[in-house]
């Protein structure tokens, strides 16, 4: 169930005037009810969550809390009533003291101003539209457009974009006119406009004379009590993939909870996908009561519409129907919070393209009077590609020449399609497909650090954590029925990284390695030492053996044909003769556009190019 908060802010006595003897009635609007709030020119609404807060005062004054914090700018923790007296003494300033996962509104009716804050790394974010005399705030961006007095239309270049990033990336949403509030930043009403701000950024400082071994006791400190203080409060289990991020938390999880610790694990039945057996050695390890789910193709079936209606827009993050099935059997033996170990990769090196991009930057070492008089040259003539020895040094080159992030874009899987090829000359007349790559060019831009290992960390707190696996596991949870915290993103944590030396996150090429020395002796050395893999799901596989599966995703896919966006020929190759020679590249294609299809299907069913 959607946990939903609007509100419309404006100029408006009458409105005040209604908020403040609803709030003589009740002074402190109790959590886990439902309800509606006047402020400013509309109402705020609010259904029944454990995660809502609303406190409003007699100076026309109120705060709306979308998700709880762990350290409170006053000691009554999680509070509305602290942000609001918090905002009157600081205003924006407020959020330097706020850390953790956390997404409110302040509405100051006598001054007509508005706050809409998130909080530093997007675990919780807010959408929002401006008004000619205020502004539309909503969790999610469908309710937002509907609150909108005209409505709003599908933005085409959001549909491409989610396309070129199988998400659609904030600050853009599937609807025009209505943004996203991207991390670390707010936006304020004031004086009848709005601006945007960023209030936080990564900053990577290396400073510091610590040893390898007092460092990794920093980081067994700070992971030990982020687990533990998001263990607090209520009936708690884990995400465990097998990886090293979700067995950490679960073995530290252990530390807390003893033989009570429950942990949910998701399986394949297809080789190469699955890890199940990763997983079990992290739960025998940890003496975990330990829970087993082998997704099937019929949960494909039955679940993707249920995460096409959930989702606001278009999401093809392929792991969230794994995460969705993990969570959902967890809440259905009473656990109300899972923990999740997203961002280990992010902030200490985990993923495998970053010793790879290193390679290529190897090559801008070699001095510029041999790269530019010889080697360039030389492998850059048609020659060199008729020689297989030099095919492969070539090729090398021929990448390490092109800067980050545009390298990146190579493995792109809409570029590998062509655009041309597959989707409608309409549907590419009314986009900009230059736009995404200039978007990465700017987020990669903002991180001035001088290690390209940290500017790509940055880049991925952004596109990975941010806009995938963030909304990922914090939707698929919310629809499963729990909440989800996440203590590799504690915010001491977090620091703790970002002033770790490169050479700590990436020696070689060698992953994280001030982690897995930290972890060593703690984590078994069978999950130290696997390829690192998740939760991604065999589905080209199963596509081309179930019948029901195939016809449902051929089905969904061939819809968009008719709304005028891909074209006949390329899904008619693609089902008939790409996905069957190579069905883990091209399955994610048609995941991609399956859950395009599904989404419009919900939430605009008379969609089209042409309409």
């Amino acid at each position: 169930m959607r946990h939903s908060l609007i509100a419309v802010a404006a100029r408006a006595a009458e409105a005040a005037t209604a908020l403040r003897e609803r709030v003589r009635k009740s002074p402190d609007i109790a959590r886990h009810c439902s309800g509606s709030v006047a402020v400013g020119a509309g109402t705020l609404d609010y259904s029944e969550s454990g995660f809502i807060d609303v406190h409003a005062d007699d100076g026309g004054y109120c705060a709306v809390v979308g998700h709880p914090w762990r350290k409170a700018p006053a000691p009554d923790r999680a509070s509305a009533r602290s942000i609001l007296e918090a905002y009157r003494q600081r205003g924006p300033a407020l959020l330097d003291d706020l850390s953790g996962g956390f997404a409110f509104v302040v509405h100051d009716a006598p001054g007509g101003n508005t706050l809409v804050a998130g909080d530093r790394i997007g675990i919780h974010t807010l959408c929002y539209a401006e008004l000619a005399d205020g502004v539309v705030v909503g969790r999610y961006a469908d309710e937002v457009a509907a609150a909108l007095p005209a409505g709003s239309r599908l933005s085409l270049q959001a549909l491409y974009d989610y396309l070129y990033f199988h998400v659609i990336p904030s600050p853009a949403t599937v609807f025009e006119g209505v943004r996203r509030l991207e991390a670390a930043h707010y936006a304020e009403y004031r004086a009848g406009r709005l601006e945007v701000r960023r209030y936080w950024s990564p900053a990577y400082d290396s400073a510091g004379d610590s040893t390898t071994a007092q460092k990794a006791e920093r980081f067994r400190a700070l992971l030990s009590d982020a687990v533990a203080r998001e263990a607090r409060g209520d009936a708690v289990g884990a995400f465990l993939s097998g990886g090293t991020d979700s067995s950490s938390v679960v073995g530290w999880l252990a530390k807390v909870n003893g033989s009570a610790t429950r942990a949910w694990s998701i399986g394949f039945d297809a080789a190469g996908y699955d890890e199940m057996a990763y997983a079990r050695i992290a739960a025998k390890h940890f003496g975990v009561e330990h829970h087993e789910y082998y997704v099937t193709p019929a949960d494909i079936v039955a679940g993707v519409p249920k995460l096409a209606e959930h989702y606001d827009q278009p999401f093809g993050n392929s792991s969230a129907l794994p995460a969705y099935f993990c969570a959902l059997r967890a809440h259905a033996t009473g656990v109300n919070r899972m923990l999740a170990g997203d961002g280990g990769d992010e902030l200490f090196g985990g993923n495998t393209r970053y010793a790879k991009q290193a390679v290529f930057e190897a090559y801008g070492r070699v001095p510029a009077a041999l790269r530019q008089g010889l080697l360039d040259p030389v492998l850059s003539a048609p020659l060199a590609r008729a020689i297989p020895v030099v095919k492969k040094a070539a090729s090398y080159v021929a990448q390490a020449n092109v800067p980050l992030p545009a390298r990146q874009r190579t493995y792109n899987l809409l570029a590998r399609l062509g655009t041309a090829r597959m989707l409608s000359p309409a549907f590419l007349r009314a986009v900009d497909e230059s736009a995404p790559a200039r978007d990465e060019a700017s987020v990669f831009a903002r991180c001035h650090d001088a290690s390209v290992l940290n500017r790509q960390l940055a880049f991925d707190l952004k596109y990975t954590l941010e806009d995938a696996d963030l909304p990922k596991v914090v939707h698929t949870c919310e629809l499963a029925g729990c909440d989800v915290r996440f203590p590799m993103l504690d915010d001491a944590l977090v620091d703790f990284a970002n002033h770790l030396p490169p050479s700590d996150k990436l020696r070689g090429m060698r992953l994280r390695p001030l982690f897995k020395e930290a972890s060593r002796g703690f984590l078994p050395d069978a999950i130290l030492t696997k390829s690192k893999h998740g939760f991604g799901l065999p589905f080209g596989a199963w596509v081309l053996r179930d019948t029901d599966l195939q016809t449902f995703a051929r089905t969904s896919v061939a819809s968009l044909i008719g709304r005028g966006l891909v074209q006949q020929q390329f899904v008619d190759e693609l089902f008939a003769r790409e996905l069957p020679a190579h069905p883990g590249f091209y399955g994610e294609a048609v995941w991609i556009l399956m859950l395009l299809a599904q989404w419009l299907d919900r939430h605009a069913p008379g969609f089209s190019i042409d309409a």
